[in-house]
């Protein structure tokens, strides 16, 4: 089958913007609800998309592990590719996809680094292999000694906390993307497709259907 080819209807709901919750972390938390009782894969992955202050792009998949109204948490490396447009460009974009529910929702906003106590109580969640791993990996670094550099250094660094708790790396925190803009988007026949967005004007939400 070719390229031209692949292709298939989206037939599974609709959305409508007299339906849906007027405010847009009530309608994520929905889908989210509805997409755990899916047992989706991943349901938590999202695309993460950030620029350099010159404009170009770059995106990768990161991991939700906290929303509420303040807005939406992932961790990484503060030396990461990412971290680093974050923090020279704060503006940033995350996507969700589920495509056994023919759905996306798409998060823009500014970024601002999480509180150190959040971060502490979440690496502390994490597996100790996790934990070994935040130390051993300076990320988007490049490795001149290949993957054995890497497993050298988790060697090491096994051995070295093996007697204790692992401490929060200084270099390891989290994001908290701040909405002002939010996209419901619910696959329909004929890509005819639902698009409802949400613009944060004036400390108000603005409901509106974009073309598909």
């Amino acid at each position: 089958m070719s390229l031209e080819e692949l292709r298939r209807e989206y037939a599974r709901a609709r959305l409508d913007e007299s339906e849906v919750d007027p405010d847009p972390f009530g309608q994520f938390a929905k889908w989210f609800a509805e997409a755990q009782k899916s047992d989706l894969v991943d349901l938590n992955a999202m695309a993460l998309a950030t620029a350099t202050p010159a404009g170009r792009p770059s995106a990768r998949i990161v991991l939700l592990k906290g929303f509420d109204r303040d807005g939406f948490v992932f961790f990484t490396d503060y030396r990461s590719r990412k971290s680093q447009q974050l923090e020279s460009n704060a503006w940033a974009t995350l996507l969700f996809y589920w495509a056994p529910l023919e759905r996306q929702i798409a998060i823009g906003g500014r970024t601002v680094r999480v509180a150190r106590d959040l971060a502490e109580a979440y690496f502390r969640s994490r597996p100790i292999g996790s934990q070994i791993g935040a130390w051993a990996s300076h990320q988007s670094s490049v490795l001149p000694g290949g993957r054995t550099e890497l497993e050298q250094r988790v060697h090491q660094l096994s051995e070295q906390f093996a007697q204790g708790a692992v401490p929060l790396p200084p270099h390891w925190g989290g994001w908290r993307l701040e909405p002002d803009e939010f996209e419901f988007w619910q696959g329909r026949e004929s890509r005819l497709h639902d698009r409802i967005r949400y613009r944060l004007v004036d400390s108000a939400w603005v409901i509106e259907r974009l073309s598909p």
